[in-house]
């Protein structure tokens, strides 16, 4: 491996792949469940990081969706941490849990967009402690559970001793992958490769400041236009229904702010099995067998199928289930289109080969442990 930087985006993709080593079985809820914790330095010299995760959240999900094991999809859960800002309380180690392990993707894109960095006191061995012991992961060794954690300050500070949450971690089998914003070799010498080693885990280093560099194609307009259609099929229901409906939107404007191609990636992971909204939208809560439609009170729907009868409001369900399948046949549809197109240009740009090449290694590594890819 050159000791090159690379970009976030391309170390989360390498080392899911890399890593997924353990024997599922075709049980998609028991065994197909990846559970992934991210970690963020949120100090004052990290805020091209964020804006990396940021621009790059939808585009991690997609590429995690397209990965099965048997011929059953992953469920994907993640969990959110900040480390490092002097806004944060010096008894929590300048820690704070952001979010718990989750299927609520629109949850992780709210709060990191509200992330700010200052200061701060980095620690490593505290935070990896943290997310070990408080988070709800899976008892059962053959799921896959990874932490990431990324920062550019030595991995030794704070009062838990990194070796010791590294052990921890191990013992729950969890993989701790480390990411030096910065030069490889500096963060070998402040032992960011040893605590990914000592946790069965990687380490790669990042330009956190490098500029994401995206590839417009001919297919983006349609995806944006579908991933509008797309949001008419939700249905609000319930107390939150309505606030968790302007948050969907709310996080389409800011992968819009982004770039378009964020919004474009965002709208290809809502067309996915990994954006599941059956706590607030009414087709996916029918479809996971969350509720009842005749059973649902009158105050509890929104104005539209207020004053219909439970069997149009059944049909009204059923229709807008319907027509969320057929737009998200043709999202995915035009996606497999614009990853040939994107892939083509990266062939052309000697500029943006190394993404490339690391992608094609990824997929190949995959393969050879019985991975493929939709």
């Amino acid at each position: 491996m050159k000791q090159s930087a690379i970009t976030l985006l391309t170390f989360l993709l390498l080392f899911f792949t890399i890593l997924v080593n353990k024997s599922y079985s075709n049980s998609r809820e028991k065994n197909n469940i990846v559970q992934l914790a991210i970690l963020l330095d949120t100090s004052n010299s990290m805020d091209g990081l964020i804006d990396q995760a940021k621009n790059q959240l939808w585009k991690i999900v997609n590429e995690l969706a397209r990965a099965n094991k048997d011929g059953e999809d992953i469920s994907l859960k993640v969990a959110l941490y900040e480390y490092g800002n002097d806004n944060l309380s010096v008894t929590s180690g300048y820690i704070r849990q952001v979010v718990p392990l989750t299927t609520d993707l629109d949850k992780i894109s709210a709060e990191l967009f509200k992330l700010r960095t200052n200061g701060g006191s980095e620690y490593c061995g505290n935070v990896i402690s943290n997310a070990v012991k408080e988070l709800e992961w899976s008892e059962d060794p053959d799921q896959l559970k990874i932490i990431f954690i990324a920062g550019n300050e030595p991995f030794t500070q704070g009062n838990i001793d990194y070796r010791i949450a590294a052990r921890e971690a191990v013992l729950k089998g969890i993989i701790v992958n480390t990411i030096y914003c910065g030069d490889y070799n500096e963060g070998v010498q402040t032992m960011w490769k040893d605590g990914a080693v000592l946790a069965n885990g990687e380490y790669m280093n990042i330009d956190q400041d490098e500029r994401i560099v995206h590839i417009p194609t001919p297919y983006d307009d349609d995806l944006i236009l579908l991933g509008q259609q797309l949001n008419d099929t939700y249905i609000p229901y319930g107390a939150f229904g309505n606030k968790y409906k302007t948050r969907q939107e709310e996080q389409d404007k800011n992968a819009s702010n982004m770039a378009p191609e964020v919004l474009v990636e965002r709208n290809i992971t809502k067309s996915s099995g990994q954006y599941r909204n059956d706590s607030w939208d009414l087709v996916d809560a029918k479809k996971e067998g969350k509720v009842k439609i005749d059973e649902l009170k009158e105050d509890e729907l929104p104005d539209v199928m207020k004053n219909m009868s439970v069997e149009e409001r059944t049909a009204y369900v059923e229709k807008m289930k319907k027509e969320r399948e057929e737009i998200q046949t043709q999202i995915n549809q035009l996606n497999e289109k614009r990853r040939k197109f994107i892939d083509n240009k990266l062939a052309e740009n000697q500029d943006n080969t190394l993404d490339a090449a690391m992608i094609r290694m990824i997929r190949e590594q995959a393969v050879k442990k019985n991975y493929t890819f939709k």
